[in-house]
Formats: structure tokens, sequence, C-alpha cells
């Protein structure tokens, strides 16, 4: 269990939660439901034997992390994935509770795999990847990560009429699962590029209205859809970084909300963890998660 400061809220939270969930314990010395919740937290955290890392946050001490996570009151649990909240609670939970909260969210525990099984070399083309996917929804229809790892690599290849046919059956599942709502976001883009006959030379045309007004958010944000049609991940995030240094709730957080899409996108397929090994994240991703927590947090 590690106490959380703004000074190592960074490395200890955000970019652990790349590789491993965090639970954040927000908490007070005196709290007595916080001291009923504690030892409850740090049980289960054994129990889970690595699946998850407990880090606590005295919110006395520091305000302005909780002011940052909208908390309200305590005791109040934030889980921390892949640099972003993604669920929490408030009040002593049970240990039951706590654990029943957890296993909606944490991958299941690794089972060693049959040690008689030889590696097989994998097909690892474009194609390959996509006619993996393809069987997984196939088999789990209902699976988001096999769907929108599926949809995504449609996208990839430019296949946006299959990519659309493929996302129909979640299309209303946007506004709650923020993957789905991320796949829509590019495809939007790609359509806003279509309906507005952007060529190669839109570039120059968003540029040109960007250096005669500067906080011509519009034009940046175009811009910013213009390079994720083109799938030119970085360059749409300088875009979308350089609205929400200006404004960071401009178009109700349009650039803030399009900025996480770009990075669920640009993740590693889920389809490749499933095994249970997290990989490392690529390092040009990670950067740019800590540039938005830094806007965020300023």
């Amino acid at each position: 269990m590690i106490a959380i400061t703004t000074a190592n809220f960074e490395d200890e939270v955000i970019t652990a939660s790349m590789t491993t969930p965090v639970l954040i314990d927000f908490w007070a010395p005196w709290c007595g439901p916080c001291k009923s919740l504690g030892p409850i937290l740090e049980k289960v955290e054994a129990d889970y034997a690595g699946r998850f890392k407990l880090v606590k946050i005295d919110s006395d001490q520091e305000q302005q992390l909780g002011t940052a996570f909208g908390i309200r009151s305590i005791p109040t649990c934030i889980l921390m994935m892949n640099g972003q909240p993604v669920d929490g609670f408030t009040g002593a939970l049970t240990e039951g509770k706590v654990k029943e909260f957890l296993d909606k969210h944490l991958p299941p525990a690794a089972e060693p795999a049959p040690q008689e099984e030889l590696a097989v070399e994998e097909d690892n083309s474009p194609e390959a990847t996509l006619e993996k996917l393809q069987h997984a929804v196939a088999i789990d229809p209902a699976s988001d990560n096999a769907r929108f790892d599926y949809v995504k690599q449609l996208l990839s290849l430019g296949r946006e009429d299959d990519a659309k046919v493929a996302f129909a059956p979640v299309i209303a599942q946007t506004s709650v699962v923020r993957r789905f709502d991320s796949l829509q976001r590019w495809m939007d883009a790609i359509d806003f590029v279509a309906a507005n006959a952007h060529g190669t030379g839109a570039g120059a045309q968003f540029d040109a209205q960007i250096a005669t007004n500067k906080r011509d958010f519009e034009a940046r944000f175009g811009k910013a859809r213009w390079l994720m049609a083109q799938q030119h991940w970085t360059e749409a995030l300088d875009e979308l970084l350089d609205i929400l240094m200006r404004d960071r709730a401009w178009s109700d957080e349009l650039a803030r909300k399009t900025y996480i899409a770009v990075l669920d996108i640009m993740e590693t397929p889920q389809a490749k963890v499933a095994d249970g090994h997290i990989p490392l994240e690529d390092p040009v991703v990670a950067t740019y998660r800590r540039r938005l927590s830094s806007v965020i947090l300023s």
C-alpha cells in the first residue's frame, strides 16, 4: 500500500495503471468508515496477488487530487485502468462487495499454460489478424473487446463500410462503453472528411485558418479529424492538445473526449492480452497520456 501525493501521483497511479489496475482509496485519519474499509482493502489486495495495486490518498492533505476526482465524501474508491478512472464506489463495503466490484473489471487470474503444448508461430499479417478477430466475434458476439478490436482492424484496413456493418449491433452502446464511443468518433472523422471533400490539400487549408487565428478551435478540430481519417494519430493528438491547453472546456470538452478516443485506438488490441499477459505500453501512448494528465491537473 502506497501513500499518494501530487508528487508521486503520475508515477504511482497514472503510469502504474497502464500495466496493472490501481485502486485509489480516498480517506482521512478522522473518518470512522475509512478505518473499517482500509484493512478490508489491504486483505483483498493480498488475496488477489498482484491483480491490482492499492494506493491511498489522504483527502485532507491532498485536496487538489480530491478536487480533480470530484470527491465529495469519504471513503471513496476509484479504480484506474490504462491511465483513466473506470469505476468507483463510496462507503465502507464488505469484503465480498469489494471483490464483486473488482471482479467486474479485473482480468481473471492467469492459469499456467500446459507445459506439453509447443509454441506455434503465428501468422500476424493484417488479414490473418482480421480473420481471427472475426472468428472471435462470431464465437462471442457479446464480447466488447472482440468487437472493438474487429471493427478497429477493419477501419485500419480502410474497410469503412464493413466496419459500420460490424459496429451496427453495438451502436446504441456508445454512451455507456467508452471504447465504442472512440470507434464512433473515428468513423465520424472519416465521414466528415468524405462529406466535405477534404483532399490532400486540406491540411494546408486548416493551417492557413489556424495561422490567422490560433484560437480557431473549429479549424484545429477539423484538422485533427482530417488527421484521424488518415490514421496520423500523434499529429491529431498534437492538434487536440493545443485546444486543451487553450480551452479545456471548449464545445463540451470535445477535444478531451476525442483525445481519449485516439489513445484508445492506438492501444494494443485486447485480443493480444487475453492470456492475462499485459504487454508494455507503447512509449508514445504513455507520453501522450502524461501530457493529457498534466493539462487536466494543471
